[in-house]
């Protein structure tokens, strides 16, 4: 026998405890009755009183609170096994980690940002898998498709500009990457969700979401930064910050976001395109388009559900209370010598 709730067997000390008080005022009311009078006149004054029936109603009022705790404590045997088929969706997650994902026109700044996306977006699916790639000037997946979303978001602290040595941003090339992630054998949809500011050669970016479409891969870009763009902080190898990034002339670059590429990657996929807020409201409509897609059969489990077994408990203890009730505190009064007794004493 196991228990669902086992924190309420420590009511059972109010067994013990209950008895012992119920002890100590009988003794309380035998030396109250003693202070009254004449201890033989008292005695045959008691003598109806049913004091083997109140012993035996204290006894089943215990019994019932101990069994009252037991079905708190939701007593279970026997057990029924299945197998649980977990279906879900294949997401890979494509991250962009180059210096420019560093600007602060979204706060903290865009990076930041869409790590706490995908942190928050774990917590929306049902089951899904999800796997993340990491991308500047190249690309490598940081783990694959998983459903551990604990060991998943582990990975993320890591992900962070530099992570990738090749500076730049290649993201054609990190769609291609997040493919070979997908595990071809399933039913489920397969979608990459792209977490990046947009800063990349369009046409590259064009004919790898057309290499994604013809595998059946829909996209979700989700565009992170402002139209107007921000400054690139720069950082020394102590994390102090140095200045802003400037091109080869000297100027300051400002990098903003390139929507129109994204919004085609999404329409060339039959995805949807979001923009990145600072308190992240795009994963309710993005979570809702990806629970709506195909499911397929993620992994299998062997579910082990046990039988309930409190409700013998519970109506063991409501009948011990309702026999409990059933004892009358006093004998049945026949013409006796009590009764004589007490006529006497009322001048009958």
């Amino acid at each position: 026998m196991t228990f669902a709730s086992p924190v309420y067997l420590y009511g059972l000390l109010l067994v013990p405890i209950s008895f012992l008080f119920l002890v100590w005022a009988g003794q309380q009311r035998r030396k109250a009755i003693a202070r009254m009078g004449e201890p033989q006149l008292i005695a045959r004054l008691s003598v109806d009183v049913n004091t083997r029936g109140r012993k035996i109603k204290a006894g089943l009022w215990l019994g019932a609170l101990a069994l009252l705790i037991f079905a708190l404590a939701r007593p279970q045997w026997g057990e029924t096994r299945r197998t649980v088929t977990q279906k879900g969706v294949q997401v890979m997650v494509v991250l962009d980690t180059s210096k420019s994902m560093l600007a602060g026109d979204i706060k903290p700044d865009r990076l930041t940002r869409a790590k706490m996306d995908i942190s928050e977006l774990m917590n929306r699916l049902n089951g899904d898998e999800v796997g993340l790639t990491v991308f500047s000037g190249a690309s490598f997946t940081l783990f694959p498709l998983t459903s551990d979303y604990n060991t998943a978001r582990s990975f993320l602290d890591i992900a962070q500009p530099g992570i990738v040595s090749r500076p730049g941003t290649a993201i054609g090339d990190s769609i291609r990457t997040a493919m070979l992630g997908f595990d071809e054998n399933r039913t489920s949809q397969k979608v990459i969700v792209l977490m990046t500011d947009g800063e990349d050669d369009q046409a590259a970016m064009d004919e790898a979401a057309r290499d994604a479409a013809k595998a059946g891969v829909m996209i979700y870009p989700v565009g992170f930064g402002s139209s107007t763009g921000d400054v690139i902080p720069e950082f020394d190898e102590q994390g102090q910050l140095i200045g802003v990034k400037k091109d080869r002339s000297g100027q300051t670059v400002v990098s903003a976001l390139n929507e129109k590429a994204l919004r085609n990657i999404a329409s060339i996929t039959g995805g949807q395109y979001y923009s990145a807020t600072a308190v992240g409201s795009e994963l309710d409509a993005l979570a809702g388009d990806l629970n709506r897609l195909q499911k397929g059969d993620i992994h299998q489990h062997e579910s082990v559900k046990r039988h309930e077994q409190f409700m013998w408990f519970l109506g063991v203890a409501l009948l011990l209370l309702a026999a409990a009730e059933l004892i009358p505190d006093r004998k049945s009064r026949h013409n006796g010598s009590s009764g004589r007794l007490i006529r006497s004493l009322r001048g009958v």
